[in-house]
Formats: C-alpha cells, structure tokens, sequence
C-alpha cells in the first residue's frame, strides 16, 4: 500500500514513517502547514524537515505556501475552534493531493502528538476521507512520542516548543499575571 502522510514538523514524523514502513507500505510525506507562526519558526519547522527526509530517505512532497492570512481570516471570529478548521484545512490538501497521486490512503503526523485533539483527527480524517474518495489511515502513534522525541534529538533536529499557529504560541509563552 502506498500512503501519503501529512507531516507537521519533522518530530513528529519519525515514528509513524517507522511504523508504516514495519507494517510493509511506502510512506511519502507531504509538508503543508499555513498555520504556523511566525514565519521563522515555519522555516525552521521546514528545513528540520528537509534535512530529516535527506537523512532519512524520506521522499517529501513540498507544499510550501505561507497562508498565515488566510488561516487568521478563517479562525480569527471563532479562535475556540482554530484547531478543528486547521484540521480540515491540512488534511483535504493531503487527501486532495494523494488522491491526484495515485495514493492509496493518506494519513497525518498530528496522531502522534499527544497534545492534540485525537479523536477529532480521526473522525476529521475519515469524513475528508470518504468525502475525497480516498480511505485514511489511522493509527494511534502516541505510543512513539517519546521514541521519536529521542531520535530527534540524536539528529539535531529542530524542536519547536508549541503546535504552530499563533493562538498556541501565546498560550505557550504568554505568563498570566495575577
């Protein structure tokens, strides 16, 4: 089977290429992420993944386009739901584009974090899955967070501190005073 996997940050990409491998299907990932912010962290979130996917052998489709305003005019009235909009958004354009490639099924990184709305990924990716044509995968990856986390470090690799999108950077670095 050939999948093609959404991938949000290099990170979180080395155990669900391991596992599906080990499970004996060709991974290809797919890097689309016009959430992130600043524009800075979204290069570095990209190069991390370059150089993973040139070390790796991990071949990478490259969706490099930074939407950051239309991403803000899309959750800026509902921020409370950025995340399920952001879901949506990352997972059409993989299904869009494994569909167009000939893939068998398409699937996400963003099961691998253990910060993240799971179950929402998964019924998010099976409704774009069967409204697109094309079955997602699902497993549960959390299991490889901290294996992933250790070979990250092992490579160098860049490691952000928060999910990406504006809103997640404040709620990381903002200190409430009270």
């Amino acid at each position: 089977m050939k999948i093609l996997l959404h991938i949000c940050c290099a990170n979180c990409a080395i155990f669900p290429v391991e596992k599906i491998k080990e499970a004996g299907h060709n991974v290809v990932g797919f890097f689309f992420n016009p959430n992130i912010h600043p524009y800075q962290e979204y290069q570095k979130r990209l190069d991390a993944l370059k150089k993973y996917s040139a070390q790796g052998g991990l071949d990478v489709i490259y969706r490099d386009e930074y939407l950051l305003e239309e991403f803000l005019k899309n959750v800026s009235h509902c921020v409370d739901e950025r995340c399920s909009y952001c879901y949506s958004l990352r997972l059409e354009a993989t299904a869009r584009e494994a569909k167009k490639g000939k893939f068998d099924q398409f699937s996400t990184t963003l099961l691998q974090s253990t910060h993240q709305n799971h179950d929402q990924i998964r019924q998010t990716g099976e409704r774009i899955g069967k409204e697109e044509g094309i079955p997602f995968y699902y497993e549960d990856f959390r299991q490889g967070w901290k294996r992933g986390l250790e070979i990250s470090k092992a490579l160098d690799l860049y490691r952000q501190q928060y999910c990406g999108c504006i809103y997640s950077e404040k709620e990381r670095f903002l200190k409430k005073n009270f």
